[in-house]
């Protein structure tokens, strides 16, 4: 099944006018800021003057709802219309939906077909679930070796989806080294699930780092991670009180030195 493309979508009909291309990154700026509505003007114009970016952007507004109401399939036709003109994030995006099987009809060689193009594309995302679907079989062979191989580009790429999916096949498959390497780097760029992870890893083994596995599961539940909450208890029941205190201490320091290399990056920009 291919979605066919509306022409009733938000301020567009086709791909290309005789309009001046528009900055998608203008776009995302302003969707940055919290202006959707201009964000959406941006995109929109984008979109008119032919950049596919634009119609990707417009679909996530219509697929998450933002300055608008949620309308799924009109965001299906818009990743469409731009993945058909090459947008790797488009290609992902409706690879997924393919996959999924809510708003369009399941369909794992179509999926499947979208993903690994947006992979080959170097998009990270589509690395990451093109590799899923090797590992899987979803719509390809089942080729464990070439999953690795996409997951290993889009964990290059800083992907912390990809990362955490490397670090829990090494724990499959007994590697705890690498495991606890792929974990500490999902960790230090800021992830929930890989903190938590990494957390885990330190308080085994026959010389259990308490402290550090503390600061890392702390910094995950303020995360949003709850399920890091009771771990991070039990953790207090076998640590001294000047461990726990220093555990604390490092997870404060870690935050702090996030926010400060925050501040010099926006400063640079």
């Amino acid at each position: 099944m291919r979605v066919r493309v509306s022409t009733s979508v938000f301020l567009v009909a086709t791909l290309t006018s005789g309009f001046v291309s528009a900055d998608v990154a203008k776009g995302i700026d302003f969707l940055n800021s919290g202006d959707v509505a201009a964000a959406a003007e941006e995109f929109a114009a984008a979109y008119e003057s032919g950049e596919p970016e634009g119609a990707f952007y417009l679909g996530r507004l219509f697929e998450l709802g933002l300055g608008t109401e949620q309308d799924e399939m009109r965001a299906a036709n818009l990743y469409n219309a731009a993945a058909e003109a090459g947008s790797p994030k488009a290609q992902a995006r409706l690879g997924l939906m393919y996959h999924e099987g809510r708003v369009l009809l399941r369909d794992y060689v179509e999926g499947t077909r979208l993903l690994c193009a947006a992979a080959d594309a170097g998009d990270p995302d589509g690395m990451l679930n093109c590799g899923l679907a090797y590992q899987m079989g979803r719509g390809v062979e089942t080729n464990e070796a070439r999953a690795i191989e996409l997951w290993e580009a889009s964990a290059a790429q800083n992907n912390v989806l990809a990362i955490n999916v490397l670090g829990q096949t090494s724990l499959e498959n007994g590697d705890l080294a690498a495991a606890v390497g792929y974990f500490k780097k999902s960790a230090d760029l800021g992830n929930a699930g890989g903190m938590y992870e990494y957390a885990k890893l330190l308080s085994v083994g026959s010389e259990p780092n308490y402290v550090e596995a503390y600061a890392y599961a702390n910094l995950a539940i303020v995360r949003g991670l709850t399920d890091a909450i009771a771990f991070r208890d039990s953790l207090e029941t076998v640590m001294t009180s000047d461990d726990i205190i220093a555990g604390q201490a490092m997870a404060r320091e870690w935050t702090e030195a996030r926010i400060l290399e925050e501040s010099a990056n926006s400063s640079g920009n």
